[in-house]
């Protein structure tokens, strides 16, 4: 399935800006930034409750806030994009 995910974390405190450096690394174990606090994944079910795990456990949720938009199976499909950065294919093969 096709998950968008975005977050707030507050970075007022070094703990904040530690949450916050935390779970764009989660994000990043499980797709692709498109913007500074927005991920596009593809993950099945089990990826997912995985990633809401791990990011349930490390922000605070009294001053934080995290998203997640399940845009189904064929949701990528249906993204429009204009401006820099053109999108990646986040299901498409990856050369490095």
């Amino acid at each position: 399935m096709f998950v968008l995910v975005t977050y707030d974390v507050n970075t007022e405190s070094p703990e904040g800006r530690r949450r916050l450096r935390t779970v764009a690394r989660i994000c990043m174990n499980y797709g692709t930034r498109v913007q500074n606090s927005v991920f596009e994944c593809v993950v099945d079910s089990v990826q997912l409750m995985e990633m809401k795990t791990k990011i349930g456990e490390v922000i605070d949720p009294a001053i934080d806030s995290v998203r997640y938009y399940n845009l189904g199976k064929h949701g990528r499909d249906h993204v429009e994009h204009v401006g820099a950065k053109p999108g990646l294919n986040v299901e498409g093969v990856l050369i490095l």
